[in-house]
């Protein structure tokens, strides 16, 4: 039996066969290449390592490596990059690690003694994967990243482990071949484009220097949100599966009297996933639908509809008249997605995307939506594809080719409706960021808290500026009414409220009583006086450790302070970005009853708020 040790201090390279030999690669200076050779028998390995940096984005360090065969034949299962050992200064350091499971963990996570997380960016449930292709750990004074640029996601790791009996924390990345590849005398193996990003502040900035560089150099193009994309949202979904046409008509006058300006029809108008005609509580069909999106529009509204593509239940008639369709495993089986009990369809089948175009004009022609809410964990990866009918080189393609996907679907809408709004509801999942130019509304995506809502906001305004968030229905926040949450980051404001009573299957009762409704109208008319979706968030304050946790939004000559506790917080607070010696008012415009005072920049404020305290500040006048 052949032993494998992974080469991690100095070559990188898991090779068959071979022993670790003692000294360390050295740390290659920007622009130099560095050439290590790796000797042991006959066994001569090269390591070629170039670095260089750009100027648009100081402390981003982007590396290239290659390993050169230059002895006997070596079979190489999996390579190392960009491993960092950092010493954390407290007991607690602060991460973002953007990789999806069916554990839906916050992206933004404090790491201590015994924490272990791989962070692969493939399949790590049957309906869970992809990502961000980086990782960051920060402190007070700032902090490291590293990552990939890379034109697709590649299905890498990028462990972080600190050990119980070590002071050093550890992270890097690692790719694994499905398959051993041999490296013959003379063969040059190239590795994935790799990057170090040494930077103030927290996530933030790593994001922001990541989704630049790969739109200035990659090509990326994040697509301009409609100002239809900032309204608020009303949802269907407080009905469920077994909601009626009657319900969602007899809900609209409430809707459009409390100020929402989109209706979301959401899951269980459909025969099955898979089949997407109206079932049977839509007796006439494409009129009983049409019917519906009509009431919406008649009252001056917009209608959006849920839709979770690439997945078909088994025994759907999708399946049974076109099984080519489906992505095959290696073990030629189907795919199972367990949230739906469905089965994934091919991204890059070509038969999929007839079909899904075709179900595409069903929605926004003949059913007259003007959006889409496209929603499903799994539509954030899928695994590799060994379908002969979809025609792939390399059954990988089916995952890096996955955006193209979503490409074909906005580029139909806006094609059927110019002002189209396309949501991607990745649940729980850390985004898989090579969709994210091809959907004009992101979304929080089935968040656990309310911290997620505001963690969520941050890292898409600092990928994609520009972009509308929404953040979900306000009954997935703290209390199932954390308004605050959402309109203090700049977020749309979305319920999901029954009225004028719950439908009789429905498993839990979102009635809108009247407190329920007071609360509405209060913060509704916050979020159309403030605007502050159209703002532009500020990064000011590090995730982790400027408590309260503190957001930011600039709109025209004001500043939005957003103060956010889990219970409650009294003490001083630093208005930062603001100019020193400047006379400021300052508003709590939350509040019942708003009350102004004044403070000159560079001054501390004293605040005392439970869970949350907004404020306005603008230059006194």
């Amino acid at each position: 039996m052949k032993k494998t040790i992974f080469l991690t201090a100095v070559l990188g390279l898991l090779l068959v066969g071979c022993s670790t030999p003692s000294r360390e690669v050295l740390i290659t200076q920007e622009g130099v290449m560095d050439h290590f050779p790796y000797r042991k028998g006959q066994i001569r390995v090269e390591k070629i390592v170039t670095s260089h940096s750009i100027d648009e984005i100081p402390g981003l360090t982007i590396t290239e490596t290659r390993f050169v065969n230059h002895g006997a034949p070596v079979h190489v299962r999996a390579y190392e990059l960009q491993r960092h050992t950092i010493t954390p200064q407290d007991s607690v350091i602060w991460s973002f690690q953007p990789s999806s499971t069916g554990a839906r963990l916050d992206w933004a996570l404090p790491v201590k003694r015994g924490f272990d997380k791989d962070n692969y960016l493939g399949m790590n449930n049957t309906d869970y994967g992809g990502g961000i292709p980086l990782i960051d750990v920060w402190e007070k004074d700032g902090g490291t990243a590293i990552g990939l640029f890379e034109p697709v996601l590649r299905d890498i790791k990028m462990p972080v482990q600190w050990k119980y009996n070590e002071d050093n924390l550890n992270m890097a990345l690692q790719y694994e071949y499905p398959e051993t590849v041999e490296l013959n005398e003379g063969d040059t193996l190239t590795t994935y484009r790799s990057f170090e990003y040494i930077h103030d502040g927290d996530f933030f900035n790593t994001l922001r220097a990541f989704s630049t560089y790969m739109q200035q150099q990659e090509g990326v193009v994040m697509q301009p949100s409609e100002p239809e994309a900032f309204e608020p949202v009303w949802c269907a979904w407080g009905y469920e599966r077994q909601f009626t046409i009657d319900e969602v008509i007899g809900t609209l006058d409430k809707v459009q009297e409390l100020g929402f300006r989109w209706v979301d029809v959401d899951d269980g108008y459909q025969i099955a996933e898979g089949d997407w005609e109206t079932n049977s509580r839509f007796p006439g069909g494409d009129k009983d639908m049409r019917r519906l999106t009509d009431e919406i529009h008649r009252r001056g509204m917009l209608a959006k509809l849920w839709w979770a593509p690439l997945a078909a239940d088994p025994g759907t008639k999708c399946l049974a008249e076109h099984p080519e369709r489906m992505l095959r495993t290696a073990e030629y089986i189907p795919q199972y997605i367990s949230w739906w009990d469905s089965y994934y369809l091919s991204p890059v089948n070509p038969s999929t995307k007839e079909y899904t175009k075709d179900l595409v004009d069903r929605f926004l022609g003949t059913w007259n939506f003007d959006g889409l809410k496209i929603d499903g964990q799994h539509l954030n990866c899928c695994p590799p594809d060994y379908n002969e009918h979809s025609g792939l080189d390399n059954p990988q393609q089916a995952q890096e080719n996955l955006p193209s996907f979503f490409e074909d679907i906005y580029n139909e809408a806006r094609l059927l409706k110019p002002n189209a709004v396309v949501q991607v509801c990745p649940c729980g999942c850390a985004v898989n960021y090579y969709l994210v130019p091809f959907f004009n509304q992101a979304v929080a995506s089935d968040p656990t808290s309310s911290k997620q809502v505001r963690m969520k906001r941050k890292a898409y305004a600092a990928m994609a500026p520009q972009l509308a968030y929404y953040g979900d229905h306000v009954e997935l926040t703290d209390g199932g009414c954390d308004f605050a949450s959402q309109i203090g980051v700049g977020a749309v404001i979305g319920t999901k409220f029954t009225y004028p009573k719950d439908n009789p299957n429905a498993s839990e009762s979102f009635l809108l009583t009247e407190e329920k409704e007071q609360l509405i109208r209060h913060w509704m008319r916050i979020f159309k006086e403030k605007n502050l979706t159209r703002g532009e968030y500020l990064n000011l304050y590090t995730w982790g450790y400027d408590m309260p946790e503190t957001h930011v939004i600039r709109q025209n000559d004001k500043m939005y302070y957003a103060f956010y506790a889990d219970d409650s917080f009294e003490g001083e607070v630093e208005l930062r970005g603001l100019e020193d010696g400047k006379e400021y008012t300052v508003t709590d415009y939350a509040a019942e009853n708003p009350t102004g005072r004044t403070i000159k920049g560079g001054e501390k404020l004293q605040i005392r708020f439970e869970h949350s305290y907004l404020i306005e500040v603008a230059p006194a006048e």
